[in-house]
């Protein structure tokens, strides 16, 4: 009798375990436009970029049917934990204060922040006295944003925007004296411009940056990190990089 019990909680249990894992067909993924290289719109409206691109692969390779949300980066969190969408795949650097939050693919990239300015301006960002007064811009709830924040809070005016390109714009307007911005962001709209250059050194912030997905969504993020393994081992990954990057990216 106690052998019949024990087979059938085995068999409860087996069955339970495959009741329980979920393979993700239908994916929701969100994504801050524009934040260029790694999302942004066309002239013609068409949604690209490095991590649009990376998006399209994993999902071929889950042969899972995506759709894609554009949500701007302030709500990303709680549009996530709102079931607005199933994933969020738009530079979002793992920190512990999100994973709290959140559960986190394996890094895809890591990019570090770096400093913007006129070319007039060359005040070394690691000199805190110089500082002082300077207005700077980041973006609102980014790891450049907790960055200066924690540790520049106290000598400078700090302006936090929803999208980098109104930081950008008020850059070039001159109500912003440098900004702190994900590299190759800065990269794309400034470096090589008339009238702007970096400045200081890049700064490496996080861990790098992961899909985020609810916490209990633990099959979907298995599902992730093995279609981003295999994009990374059979020169997919290399190739979307190399579009868009000169030089690696990856972690």
């Amino acid at each position: 009798m106690k052998k019949l019990i024990v087979a059938a909680s085995c068999a409860l249990a087996l069955v339970a375990g495959t009741v329980q894992a979920k393979e993700w067909k239908n994916i929701r993924i969100a994504f801050d436009v524009p934040y260029e290289p790694f999302e942004y719109k066309t002239p013609d409206g068409e949604l690209t970029g490095f991590e649009v691109e990376l998006a399209e692969a994993m999902c071929k390779e889950m042969n899972a049917q995506c759709d894609f949300v554009i949500q701007a980066w302030d709500g990303m969190i709680p549009g996530l934990l709102a079931r607005k969408f199933d994933a969020i795949m738009s530079s979002m650097s793992i920190t512990p204060e999100r994973a709290e939050k959140v559960l986190f693919s394996e890094p895809y990239y890591n990019t570090p922040g770096a400093w913007f300015a006129k070319t007039d301006e060359t005040t070394d960002p690691s000199d805190k006295d110089a500082l002082k007064g300077k207005v700077v811009g980041v973006q609102r709830g980014t790891t450049m944003d907790s960055h200066v924040t924690e540790n520049m809070s106290d000598v400078v005016d700090i302006k936090r925007y929803t999208t980098a390109d109104d930081m950008v714009l008020d850059l070039e307007g001159e109500r912003l004296d440098m900004i702190f911005v994900d590299y190759p962001v800065g990269e794309q709209v400034l470096a090589g411009r008339e009238g702007f250059h970096e400045i200081g050194e890049q700064v490496k912030l996080g861990e790098g940056v992961g899909v985020a997905m609810r916490k209990r969504d633990e099959d979907l993020a298995k599902q992730i990190n093995a279609a981003l393994e295999t994009l990374k081992n059979d020169g997919t990954y290399d190739e979307i990089m190399k579009k868009y990057f000169s030089y690696d990216i990856k972690m």
